[in-house]
């Protein structure tokens, strides 16, 4: 299947024939299996942080059943029904082009766009070779789209050029998620919208705890490391399953743990490890959202106030800040 001619637009020339390599927009692009991809990564964290999703995604009977019907569900709490808002087709008119920046398999952006996919331009980015597999379930659904395998930093194509960037829990996983935000939010159209969601620091425990179980990973392939997750993954299951609460007469200064009564599974998960746990779902799919919390080497946390100075910089107005334990989400106008 051939490139959409608004993907060749966006490029600023033809995508190559399979196995053809043109320059688009200052980067060396060749086309294998029909997608367009560089070779350009900027480190050996971010390679490695390419490797482990490419093997992730791959997984998909890990992610397509109960994990996709949980993320529609988180992503219209944090950002609501964004493709039916008033202002989606309004100020983008009828046929907006939205860029992935991080696609993985699509799963975030079929579970939001899902809907009005017939009426949009869908171009899928990412630095591993999940976009192998976003390209497949998009055939699958008989949706077109455009698909690049690029690090987001150096996305082959023009400037102010798409009307939305959605980057859902990508731009932490890069060696600067400023300067990831930064790089991306170049492509979009003044009065076009960058939608994005990064990790939120939590308290001193569950920050060591995330730090060290992703060092020893690191000494790991990515095979290995799915196999070390099972244990976690299964503590948190059982845990889960205990459906105990708990009751924090007081606040707990020194840990940043607040008082009140809080189900035992999530105390953990906020305080001390990350054990994910939803009774619909299977131990894999657990373990799916487990290894991909923990594995990449580069998956930066932050604070409200710095995600505000960032959008401040880059002349982002603000429109829906959702901040919750997990991290910040954010809709932000471009002046």
């Amino acid at each position: 299947m051939s490139s959409p001619q608004w993907l060749n637009e966006l490029l600023g020339v033809n995508a190559p024939t399979e196995g053809a390599s043109v320059t688009a927009h200052g980067h060396r692009i060749t086309t294998v299996a029909g997608i367009p991809r560089s070779a350009e990564f900027v480190s050996a964290a971010q390679e490695q942080t390419r490797e482990t999703f490419g093997f992730k995604w791959a997984k998909r009977d890990t992610f397509e059943g109960s994990v996709a019907d949980h993320m529609r569900n988180w992503l219209v709490q944090k950002y609501g029904d964004v493709p039916h808002a008033p202002w989606f087709f309004k100020d983008h008119g009828p046929n907006p082009i939205i860029l992935d920046a991080g696609c993985g398999a699509a799963l975030s952006g079929i579970a939001l766009f899902g809907p009005v996919m017939d009426r949009v331009r869908y171009l899928g980015v990412d630095v591993s070779t999940a976009v192998d597999v976003a390209k497949k379930r998009f055939e699958e659904r008989g949706w077109q789209a455009g698909f690049i395998q690029s690090d987001l930093n150096q996305i082959p194509v023009k400037e102010r050029s798409v009307d939305i960037v959605f980057s859902e829990g990508v731009l932490h996983h890069t060696d600067d998620t400023f300067k990831a935000l930064e790089a991306v939010t170049k492509h979009v159209k003044h009065g076009g919208r960058v939608v994005f969601y990064v990790y939120r620091k939590k308290g001193p425990v569950r920050e060591y705890t995330d730090d060290y179980i992703r060092d020893k990973l690191q000494k790991m392939t990515p095979e290995e490391g799915w196999k070390a997750m099972e244990p976690l993954s299964e503590l948190g299951k059982i845990l889960g399953d205990l459906n105990i609460e708990i009751d924090i007469k007081n606040k707990i200064d020194l840990l940043d743990i607040p008082a009140g009564k809080i189900n035992l599974q999530r105390f953990f998960y906020w305080h001390v490890l990350k054990a994910f746990y939803r009774p619909e779902m299977t131990l894999d799919e657990m373990n799916h959202i487990n290894f991909d919390w923990y594995a990449p080497k580069n998956a930066r946390r932050h604070t409200v106030e710095e995600v505000r100075g960032w959008c401040k910089t880059l002349n982002l107005d603000i429109e829906h800040e959702f901040a919750e334990e997990a991290g910040i989400s954010v809709i932000a106008r471009l002046k």
